[in-house]
Formats: structure tokens, C-alpha cells, sequence
């Protein structure tokens, strides 16, 4: 196992296990993935672990590790925990999905954009809450209809981070009497007092080149590889400037082409006393 923080850690929504899993890869990287999705979670897949332990030089462990990256199957990077007292802290990751993801999957899943999918339910949160509003207070007992008319503005306070007891607070305090039209008022309140949009959030992770460990936007690590380490050069980059002595050098060729087309005549003397 590796130390704290370290290790295989599984990407979440996998399809389940089964024989054709990685028969898209070569026979080597499909062995070493298939060895990888056996290891119980926190187990160290370093190179040099992984060399102790399966048939293949340290050289090759890193060769194929990036093609299973390439493939989607694995992204190394940093998370970050919250901690109440110590605040928040960063650690370092590896991430391995059995199942092959594309550079937007992976992207999604560095900004936390993935859960878990809920449980499926007849009726929506929205729905239930204002089903059960007319038990606290009978003055504001909606219809079923009533209920699937006003769910989706109360989705979007959920949407918004509200909590049950503050939509409740909002929509109970400080009614009026009588109540004509309850699902009217209702409607008004969740419109007039829909909280505002929530700050974003910041990064849950990062991710980081598979060759050189520079961090970077998913966006910017197709394949799990930077820009640089792709061979490509980056839009608008000048090249390096050339050394000294071969700028002195090429100055000397030009001034001398130009004292050529200047004085021909002293040129050509020149020649013949050479010849």
C-alpha cells in the first residue's frame, strides 16, 4: 500500500467488470491494466512498485502507464481536501477507471462535476416539500397540480444550495390572513425571493502532465500530456534566439555582400589579386 494520499484511487460510474474490459489495448498495457483494476484502492502503482512485482523494466512500466493515460484509462494529478480546523489541503492522486474516458469526462471530473446518481423517486424533492408545506402550515395546502406547476421554481433554489428549512422560513414567515389563493402566493414568494447564484465553486482537483508533472486545465492535457510534451508548439511562441557568435557571424556576411554591391570595381581588384 502506499503512504497516505498516494495510490490507486478508482474514478466513480464504472461499468462493471468483465473479460472484454481492455481488449482495446495492446497485450502488454492490458495486462498491466488489468493487474492496476484488481489492486484494492490506496495500493501504490508507482513504477518502481509495479517493476517489483510484474515482469516488465521500470522503462516500460512508464511507457505503457502513459499510453493507459492516453487511452483514458488513468489521470494523475492533486485533490483537495476540506478538513474543519486544519482548512484545506491538497494531495496527491492517481486515478484509474476500468472503463475508458474520454478528455471531457476526465475534465468534468477534475471540477467535481460528477456524483453519484440519485435515487430514482416517483416524485421530485421540490415536489414532496411543497406537498408536505399544508402540514405545517394548513393555510398553504396546495393541490397535486398545484405541486408539478411550482416544483420547477422551487428546483432552482435547490439548484441555488438552499436547504429545506430555509425555503420553509421563506415561504411561512410573516403570512397573511386570510390566504385567498395559496398557490398564487407561493408562486410569489418563490420568485421574489429566489436566493442568488452561488459563487463558483474552486477546483476539487487538478491534474498534471504524465512526462514532465506540470499541472495544468484538463482542457490543456489532452491525454493526460502537455503541450510541450506533445511535440507541439504553442500558438504565437517566437523561437529562441540564436547564439552570439552566429548573429556576430551573419552581421559580418551582410556587411560584407553590401560593401560588395557598394565598390564592385575594388571588389573585382580584390579578386584578381587573390587569383
Amino acid at each position: 500500500m502506499a503512504n497516505p494520499g498516494y495510490g490507486k484511487r478508482s474514478a466513480p460510474d464504472q461499468l462493471q467488470r468483465n473479460r472484454g474490459d481492455f481488449t482495446h489495448l495492446p497485450p502488454r498495457e492490458a495486462a498491466i491494466a488489468a493487474y492496476i483494476d484488481r489492486l484494492p484502492e490506496g495500493a501504490d502503482i508507482s513504477v518502481k512498485t509495479l517493476a517489483k512485482t510484474l515482469p516488465y523494466g521500470q522503462c516500460a512500466l512508464r511507457t505503457a502507464l502513459n499510453r493507459l493515460q492516453n487511452a483514458g484509462h488513468l489521470r494523475r494529478g492533486r485533490e483537495r481536501l476540506d478538513s474543519e480546523g486544519t482548512g484545506p489541503r491538497w494531495i496527491t492522486r492517481s486515478w484509474f477507471s476500468r472503463t475508458a474516458r474520454d478528455d471531457g469526462w476526465w475534465a468534468s471530473f477534475a471540477r467535481g462535476d460528477l456524483t453519484d446518481p440519485p435515487p430514482r423517486q416517483t416524485r421530485s424533492r421540490a415536489h414532496i416539500l411543497l406537498a408536505a408545506l399544508g402540514r405545517k402550515t394548513p393555510s398553504l395546502s396546495l393541490s397535486a397540480a398545484d405541486c408539478a406547476n411550482l416544483a420547477p421554481l422551487l428546483t432552482e433554489w435547490f439548484t441555488r444550495g438552499a436547504t429545506d428549512d430555509a425555503i420553509l422560513r421563506a415561504l411561512t414567515d410573516g403570512l397573511p390572513s386570510p390566504i385567498h389563493h395559496p398557490a398564487a402566493l407561493v408562486r410569489r414568494r418563490l420568485t421574489d425571493k429566489l436566493p442568488p447564484e452561488p459563487a463558483p465553486a474552486p477546483p476539487r482537483r487538478t491534474l498534471e502532465c504524465a512526462n514532465c508533472g506540470l499541472p495544468g486545465r484538463p482542457e490543456a492535457l489532452p491525454g493526460g500530456m502537455c503541450r510541450a510534451c506533445r511535440g507541439e508548439q504553442t500558438p504565437g511562441q517566437t523561437p529562441a534566439p540564436l547564439p552570439a557568435p552566429t548573429v556576430r557571424a551573419r552581421a559580418e556576411e551582410i556587411r560584407a555582400a553590401m560593401s560588395a554591391r557598394k565598390y564592385p570595381s575594388a571588389s573585382r581588384r580584390d579578386d584578381y589579386a587573390q587569383t
